[in-house]
């Protein structure tokens, strides 16, 4: 399981060169999932801003990649940790000032069970391929009255169990498994792992749902 995601943010991690085409994930039946890797390493815009502004600390940032986002909290004195399995991600992450951890959300981690706010952005509800074993990981990651903000997909799109591969260039990864969780399957997988659903923020076409252990 880490070894395969980490394929996925070892694009982000990789060089950038100018004109270089695009990573993409290929599905197991021919379909392409585009990879924002260039917002992967951008700051966070004025709709994660806000976002970030409204979960209270410490932060678990999962599957943090750069550490766009950690930086940003560690940046306002915010206490924050990001974990991700790729080395490469999590040594950019360091440059940016980010503490982050090498680890996977599957690992042992410090703190387990009194995170207050336990973030998955950018589509890493995916990890692992099983959204319901990685909610429920999340869960004993969060203290009570912790919070999960999870980015989902927008209204009318199911949720779905995937086998993909990371592809650009010439270079192709192996075949992994994948998920990606709609807004309107939310609810229940998130009650299914004992958290209760308070809602959702959107902002430029993007959807953040929130849970809360109780």
């Amino acid at each position: 399981m880490t070894a395969t995601f980490a394929t996925v943010h070892a694009a982000a991690a990789g060089p950038v060169t100018p004109g270089r085409p695009p990573a993409v994930l290929r599905t197991a039946d021919g379909a392409i999932l585009a990879l924002d890797v260039d917002r992967w390493r951008a700051a966070p815009d004025d709709v994660e801003r806000a976002l970030l502004a409204a979960v209270a600390d410490p932060v678990l940032d999962v599957g943090c990649g750069p550490g766009r986002i950690a930086a940003a909290i560690a940046a306002d004195g915010r206490a924050v940790l990001g974990i991700d399995p790729a080395p490469g991600a999590v040594a950019e992450a360091d440059r940016r000032g980010a503490p982050a951890l090498c680890r996977s959300v599957f690992d042992p981690l410090p703190g387990e069970g009194r995170w207050s706010t336990v973030l998955l952005l950018d589509g890493n509800v995916g990890i692992g391929g099983v959204p319901l074993a990685l909610l429920r990981r999340v869960a004993q990651l969060l203290g009570r009255g912790g919070q999960a903000v999870v980015e989902v997909e927008p209204p009318g799109r199911g949720n779905e169990q995937l086998t993909v591969r990371v592809e650009v260039d010439d270079v192709v990864g192996p075949w992994f498994p994948w998920a990606r969780v709609g807004a309107d399957g939310w609810p229940a997988l998130a009650a299914a792992v004992g958290l209760v659903p308070v809602g959702f923020d959107v902002g430029d076409g993007r959807w953040f749902a929130r849970a809360v252990r109780p």
